[in-house]
């Protein structure tokens, strides 16, 4: 007979065991991830990384570290419903954090449009007891949010500042440069355009210095025309919600009739480029200040009223001749002097 092939087998008690298990481990043992619950597992990690800055192997490293397993380890079977729950855990988290950023970045937008900064600190401070954005919970932000968009927030007016003739300094002309320039990019216009549609509206003739009094009214028509621009469908109330300076009650009311009458449409009625652009320069031709007196005028007033008071003997200065009227009360009290003296000498 023929060998058996292969090594001899030890008879008795001392026959060797096999290196590994004979009997297959069952579904609780050590055995390695079956092929669906590492799909499983990896769909959670590609839906974490979508929402975060964390890569795949830097999931897979923490996982391992929450379950206890050394970095060069493969997962098994057992340990699959408690990585499953961490990955949930973490896709939660994930998803929180991204809604909350969102929703952070809306009202990031949001805040610089008219008073809003304002009225959000306020709305926060009345409500929660701080005026910190980052301190509000998911819940709160969305409150903050909602309330502002639906305008149930007060918003208070901006501070007016005072009234200048002066020209516009060399900083306050390279801002409003800026502000040209962007709306030349967001509409299409020409700067050229632009600016002469801005010296229209203050009643000033092109190339002529602007005064600085119109410096914040000109920025606020440049900064509504560019935002207004980037919206789909622009309503009279959409354009309303950006205003650096709220419209007052009869502004509202005027601008409603125009769109109803001109357009056939309400405040929440898509309009076109041109129907929203007219609406702008509406508003803001009705809010420009035009009147000639300014800080000018004030000092005239005031020389006026300090070099030329009203003496007791105002109406007999009248009677002076031009050339004495300037000295007021001074040549009359002279005249009188030598009146007097002379009669008094007659007398005597």
């Amino acid at each position: 007979m023929q060998p058996l092939s292969g090594p001899s087998s030890p008879v008795g008690g001392n026959r060797a065991q096999p290196n590994g298990p004979t009997v297959p481990a069952g579904p609780g043992e050590n055995q390695p991830l079956t092929p669906a619950q590492r799909t499983t597992l990896e769909k959670l990690i590609v839906k974490i990384m979508a929402l975060t800055t964390m890569k795949s192997p830097e999931i897979w490293a923490t996982l391992r570290h929450d379950l206890a397993v050394a970095h060069d380890s493969e997962l098994t079977t057992s340990q699959f419903p408690r990585a499953e729950s961490l990955l949930q855990g973490k896709l939660s988290q994930a998803q929180d954090s991204h809604a909350t950023r969102q929703l952070m970045q809306q009202l990031t937008e949001l805040l610089p449009l008219g008073n809003n900064r304002q009225a959000v600190s306020d709305f926060i401070r009345q409500n929660y007891g701080h005026t910190v954005l980052s301190q509000l919970s998911h819940a709160q932000l969305e409150t903050v949010l909602v309330s502002i968009q639906s305008r149930e927030m007060t918003i208070p007016q901006p501070q007016q500042t005072a009234v200048m003739d002066r020209a516009l300094l060399p900083a306050e002309q390279s801002s409003l440069q800026q502000s040209v320039a962007k709306l030349s990019a967001a509409t299409g216009e020409a700067p050229a355009k632009i600016w002469q549609e801005l010296f229209v509206m203050v009643g000033v003739k092109v190339g002529e210095p602007i005064p600085a009094k119109h410096f914040q009214l000109l920025t606020q028509f440049a900064q509504v025309k560019i935002t207004v621009s980037q919206q789909n469908s622009p309503t009279l109330t959409t354009m309303l919600s950006v205003l650096k300076q709220p419209a007052t009650p009869q502004e509202e009311h005027r601008l409603t009739e125009f769109v109803a009458t001109n357009f056939n449409a309400t405040a929440d009625t898509p309009l076109t480029p041109t129907q929203i652009n007219d609406l702008i320069g509406i508003l803001f031709n009705q809010r420009v200040d035009r009147s000639p007196r300014g800080e000018r005028q004030d000092e005239e007033l005031t020389r006026v009223a300090r070099t030329e008071p009203k003496p007791w003997g105002n109406p007999f200065i009248a009677m002076l001749p031009a050339s004495m009227r300037a000295s007021g009360g001074t040549s009359l009290a002279i005249v009188l002097f030598l009146v007097i003296v002379v009669l008094l000498w007659l007398v005597i």
